[in-house]
């Protein structure tokens, strides 16, 4: 097991804070140097499996997230994981109860047809199912864009100040060069980085304004450009990936890229989530609970565990239960004693259901494909 030091623990902290914030940036404040942030930082994603994803953030993206449990025979419950793992459409796919049950989100756009089809269509065609339950997530008390506290014990008040006032001044015209701002090399410009000839740039220019075209959105808030769509799907991949690099896979210039990012991040239209192996901070130990809480106390209750450092999600959902938690403890025993005397002095509470997870397949982020390298070299 990878034994963490207080460098890995600031910078894993830092990069919750602003996951985007430069290295040299999070040197200074965690009292380092920029080179062994570097370092640090791609040790932990070859060994602990650390990566900054950039997620919409679900109601400025109109979109409806469903939790499904899946149980199904011990022969297919693998190869359906993964195939839920590889969808677009999925994260936080989790094998629970002994191995035999499936937990996973489902991101649907709004309105009358946000059902997804995978519920409608994919799940009942699979050979091996043998229970389907469908619980949609009506309010978020802990997760998203407020993680896990279990990763965020490192950083002083005033550390974690200076790095919040920096994400929170930064504009395009402030942020430092791409090649600070990601720990991977950067890719050749595209042509609209280079110098280009005065038809290139028109040609920039008026990809610029296409991209900036609002699409439809029929709640009444702000729409988001066509433009923020695309950067969102490409920072699923990297939160951290250089301008350049997000300029070539969005078709508009790095000048965009960095005003529609900046914009996106004001509005608090998208967030950067921290992937790490929760095992290397010392949960080993991580169960679902679903609860049945009087609707009177759902809200005062949810408050409550929103503020326990075991959980790193709560919230309230349809079905049979009405508040989902995931725990994570650092041992059976540490569980067992969050359920008999935390859990347990909460009369609101009716039921719990406890479900082991075994192996959580896919995370917030995109699923990495087999044979992905963690960088080697960061410029500086």
């Amino acid at each position: 097991m990878l034994t963490l030091d207080d460098v890995d623990r600031g910078l894993i902290h830092a990069l919750s804070i602003d996951g985007r914030a430069p290295f040299g940036r999070i040197a200074e404040v965690i009292g380092t140097s920029a080179q062994t942030v570097a370092r640090r930082y791609r040790r932990l994603r070859a060994e602990a499996a650390l990566r900054v994803v950039g997620l919409p953030n679900p109601d400025r993206a109109g979109q409806t997230q469903w939790m499904i449990r899946l149980t199904a025979t011990p022969s297919t419950v693998r190869d359906l994981s993964h195939s839920l793992a590889r969808r677009a459409d999925t994260s936080w796919v989790k094998l629970a109860s002994g191995g035999t049950e499936i937990f996973a989100v489902i991101h649907a756009p709004n309105g009358a047809q946000a059902v997804p089809s995978l519920l409608l269509h994919d799940i009942p065609r699979r050979a091996g199912i043998t229970a389907v339950s469908a619980h949609c997530l009506l309010h978020t008390y802990l997760g998203g864009p407020t993680g896990w506290r279990g990763r965020l014990e490192t950083l002083t008040e005033q550390q974690q100040r200076r790095l919040a006032q920096a994400r929170d001044t930064d504009s395009p015209a402030r942020r430092p060069s791409p090649t600070h701002q990601s720990a991977h090399p950067p890719s050749s410009a595209p042509q609209s980085a280079r110098q280009s000839s005065p038809t290139d740039r028109q040609t920039d220019q008026s990809a610029d304004r296409l991209a900036d075209q609002p699409t439809d959105q029929s709640d009444g808030r702000p729409p988001l450009a066509r433009v923020d769509h695309d950067l969102i799907d490409a920072l699923r991949h990297d939160g951290r990936a250089t301008h350049a690099d997000l300029a070539a896979a969005t078709g508009v210039s790095q000048a965009t890229v960095a005003r529609r990012l900046a914009e996106l991040r004001a509005n608090e239209a998208i967030f950067f989530d921290v992937e790490v192996a929760p095992a290397v901070l010392g949960a080993t130990t991580q169960a679902l609970l679903w609860m049945s809480v009087q609707p009177g106390q759902l809200d005062r209750v949810a408050t409550t565990l929103a503020g326990h450092r075991e959980l790193a999600l709560v919230a309230a959902t349809t079905g049979r239960t009405n508040l989902l938690a995931n725990a994570l403890c650092r041992s059976p025993a540490d569980l067992h004693d969050y359920l008999t005397h935390r859990l347990g002095g909460l009369d609101a509470i009716h039921t719990l259901e406890t479900a082991p997870v075994l192996h959580t397949v896919k995370a917030a982020g995109p699923l990495v494909p087999m044979g992905t390298r963690a960088p080697s070299s960061m410029p500086y």
